[in-house]
């Protein structure tokens, strides 16, 4: 994957121009510590797990909110301008402002995508390990690494063992969200929509959709918690299946927040729903 193939030069990067900072060693205060921004929540996530009390991230994604168009304030866009590092995606379509902003930078940026035809790479773990990995030499924090790393491997295989043996194998999204973990796991993604959940199809790709849904023998219809549930709900009727909720992470609301929930509670979340609804013994 694309981010291994920069972990060295990073790492490099990080010894020049990150020096001063806590992420690359020295003393450690409110002053001095390394300055984060990250895209949305999972990759703030990331650079949490990694840099420790050694950053301050900041998601420019607020809480809740969907990220994929995400518009930014003059504040935002010179808080891109400024980090230390920038944690972002540059997915043709996915964030475009943030992508307009980090071209407008100098300093080291971390692009979770590169050349991948699918923005959500966090849903593959092992996927995730190379952002992760690379955002540890970006930050001179490679050890600090290891643990975030040993999660992510330790959920690769609960996925793996938890989706070995199941009844069904199609799993039908709101928006293709989920085609990497699918690949990962075996699975086969029906995605009502593209890759925005805005795009809903019209009536004659809906009928056409509802007939693929009843011939795939999937027993329900996911939908997700920060996008409109209509057409989920609509299909579901249509095809005389259940809905069920499948969350691709892109962000938490302050209250899940609150409550203690994170990207590894809610992937697990995500398999056990997985199980249930494909009958996975």
């Amino acid at each position: 994957m694309p981010v291994r193939h920069l972990v060295h030069i990073f790492a490099v990067l990080c010894v020049l121009a990150l020096a001063s900072t806590a992420g690359c060693g020295g003393d450690e205060d409110d002053g001095d510590r390394t300055r984060v921004v990250a895209s949305l929540y999972p990759l703030a996530w990331a650079a949490e797990r990694v840099g420790g009390d050694a950053v301050e991230v900041v998601n420019l994604t607020p809480p809740g909110a969907e990220p994929h168009d995400v518009e930014l304030s003059a504040g935002d866009v010179e808080a891109v301008r400024d980090a230390d590092l920038v944690v972002y995606g540059s997915y043709s379509g996915f964030q475009p402002a943030v992508v307009d902003a980090v071209a407008q930078r100098s300093g080291i940026s971390v692009d979770a995508h590169g050349p991948d035809s699918d923005p959500h790479v966090w849903l593959d773990p092992l996927r995730f390990v190379s952002l992760i990995e690379a955002i540890g030499a970006a930050l001179g924090r490679a050890g600090a690494a290891q643990a975030p790393v040993a999660e992510l491997r330790r959920l690769d295989r609960q996925y793996r063992n938890g989706l070995a043996d199941c009844e069904r194998r199609t799993v039908v999204t709101t928006h293709s969200a989920f085609k990497l973990l699918a690949k990962r796991y075996r699975l086969e993604e029906l995605s009502l929509a593209g890759r925005s959940p805005e795009s809903e199809p019209g009536p004659r790709e809906l009928e056409r959709l509802v007939g693929m849904v009843r011939k795939s023998g999937a027993t329900a219809v996911f939908a997700e918690p920060l996008v409109s549930d209509r057409l989920a709900k609509t299909v579901a009727r249509e095809a005389g299946i259940d809905i069920a909720v499948l969350d691709p992470i892109e962000g938490l609301s302050e209250d899940r927040l609150d409550a203690g929930e994170d990207y590894l509670s809610v992937m697990r979340q995500n398999l056990e729903t997985l199980r249930e609804t494909l009958g996975c013994r």
